[in-house]
């Protein structure tokens, strides 16, 4: 973990006048590939997801929340530093140890006295010593995953035979053996440990639904692929959308064979049944918490790191594009002083870490590009404008390889070459840079080529007809082309801070639009000198 170094001696001061007694928990439970569309709550057909409904319209239900970045690694440690990929530098898989910020969210915490735990995946920036309790797991029965039983080793060699691709039995073991189970038996274990007196703050950190696309006995077949709701957009949609997903169509097609339809339809089936399992299990946390006697203490945040294609286009996973179906998040929040209401500003991943800032009453780390979701939890004004827009990122940069060029499938890694695996986050799907700004109805995308696409998400939320030369949409072009020249700025890195005189204005909360804003204490940030 490569961190920068900077102190601000108004985060010491605030840290030391919290009232112990006042220190809330956090608990933040995060899905792995969740497409935030396929709910009911979201007009969605089948009724995936009945608690966290629930839970949603009970407290925050944000209904445009975005990821930074639609890939696992990239997007988690946006959600720790709060800052977008292109600036903590983390835009793939593989790039762990170049994490770049000042403090994260677990530095703040540990700071200030909590004790922290991490319960499932982590593909973090972060190794597992920095958790003062961890319990690890990957998807294959991986990752530090400790197996203690005949059958947890059966299942995680199950999962390992999967070559993570979707399942057309039953998994063994039943629910015992599942990881969201498990993940949430570690979580309350851990908040059972904790000292009546210490807050604590536990990442509750689900590897699925991510594939492998696997259900045991009770989920399988309860959204059978007979019954699935047809996707909105199909194949025939492919060649609209642009060279990247027809690629990855064609990919698919060779892995998945003359049967790749029905296996895209078991491939869903197995999907929604996990949204289920996942659901029963948030259920039994958010239960196990409620009769520990912590709700009215606890902060519950419910977000995923990204979505899943779940058949749409023809396609599962992810890897092409920045469509809604990969860039919008669930997110809701339950907690102390919080509102019931369904929120339609848009907010991002990065948001999350200045809003446990603000609520603790400590500044926001310097390099942080979030902005406290606070104000809008409880109800106060916030500066007009100031979430009127999302923005997204994907890329590592370079120009578009394709078939043309000598890199093959296997030599790159991406599968073997007898197409058994297929990994669609690779060299083909992940190079280049493109960019995503949503504002109201509208969404634009633009890639460094230039090449851009605009939607009417109220008309065409699948994205399908491109606008971007429709001469009746010509101010709404000219404005979306605005916002995201803006929303890159605001995004652009203030890291490293200026030396010696110039001064960085940053407001508390980390809004922009806020027109009534002075600063009171200019302050000194302590950045040695290179």
């Amino acid at each position: 973990m490569a961190a920068v170094t900077g102190t601000s001696p108004a985060g010491e001061s605030g840290q030391k006048a919290m009232a112990k007694t006042a220190k809330p928990n956090f608990i933040i439970v995060m899905t792995d590939q969740q497409q935030d569309s396929a709910r009911k709550s979201r007009a969605f057909a089948l009724d995936t997801m009945p608690f966290l409904d629930s839970f949603a319209a009970e407290g925050a239900d944000f209904a445009c929340a975005y990821t930074s970045n639609p890939t696992c690694m990239p997007a988690r440690v946006s959600l720790f530093t709060g800052r977008y990929p292109s600036c903590h530098r983390v835009r793939t898989n593989h790039n762990m140890r170049d994490a770049y910020y000042t403090k994260d969210l677990l530095d703040v915490l540990r700071e200030a006295g909590w004790r922290t735990a991490l319960c499932g995946k982590n593909h973090s920036h972060h190794s597992p010593q920095d958790f003062d309790f961890c319990r690890r797991n990957g998807h294959l029965g991986n990752e530090g995953e400790v197996n203690s039983t005949p059958e947890e080793e059966a299942f995680a060699a199950f999962l390992r035979s999967t070559n993570h691709m979707e399942t057309h039995i039953p998994s063994p073991g039943g629910l015992a053996v599942q990881h969201p189970y498990r993940n949430v038996s570690d979580a309350l274990a851990f908040i059972d440990s904790c000292p009546e007196d210490q807050p604590f703050f536990a990442w509750v950190s689900f590897a699925e639904p991510h594939n492998p696309y696997q259900v045991p006995e009770g989920y399988f077949d309860l959204f059978p692929p007979s019954a699935l709701p047809a996707p909105h957009a199909g194949k025939e949609a492919l060649p609209g959308k642009g060279p990247s997903y027809e690629w990855l169509r064609g990919v698919w097609e060779k892995v998945l064979g003359p049967d790749i339809e029905n296996r895209i339809l078991r491939a869903r089936s197995n999907y929604y049944g996990m949204l289920r399992l996942i659901d029963d299990q948030f259920r039994r946390l958010v239960e196990g918490i409620d009769a520990r006697g912590l709700k009215e203490n606890t902060y519950i945040i419910y977000l995923s790191d990204h979505g899943d294609y779940a058949g749409e286009y023809g396609l599962i996973r992810k890897g092409a594009g920045l469509p809604e179906v990969l860039t919008r998040i669930p997110l809701a929040i339950r907690g102390p002083g919080i509102r019931n209401k369904r929120f339609c500003e848009c907010v991002s991943i990065v948001d999350l870490f200045p809003t446990v800032c603000d609520i603790l009453g400590v500044p926001i780390p310097f390099g942080v590009q979030g902005r406290s979701l606070l104000p809008l939890l409880k109800g106060e004004k916030v500066p007009e404008g100031e979430f009127d827009t999302a923005y997204c990122e994907s890329g590592f940069s370079g120009l578009y390889w394709t078939e043309k060029d000598s890199l093959t499938l296997w030599e790159e890694g991406a599968c073997d070459r007898e197409l058994t695996r297929f990994d669609c986050l690779n060299t083909w799907t992940q190079c280049g840079q493109a960019r995503m700004v949503r504002k109201g109805d509208w969404k634009l995308t633009c890639d460094m080529m230039g090449r851009a696409a605009l939607f009417c998400l109220k008309e065409d939320p699948f994205e399908i007809r491109n606008r971007i030369d429709d001469p009746a949409c010509l101010p709404v072009k000219a404005d979306m082309l605005k916002e995201m020249a803006a929303a890159m700025m605001r995004a652009a890195d203030p890291l490293p801070a200026p030396h010696r005189r110039y001064r960085v204005k940053i407001h508390p909360k980390g809004y922009w639009r806020d027109a009534d804003y002075r600063c009171g204490d200019p302050g000194v940030r302590d950045f040695p000198e290179e």
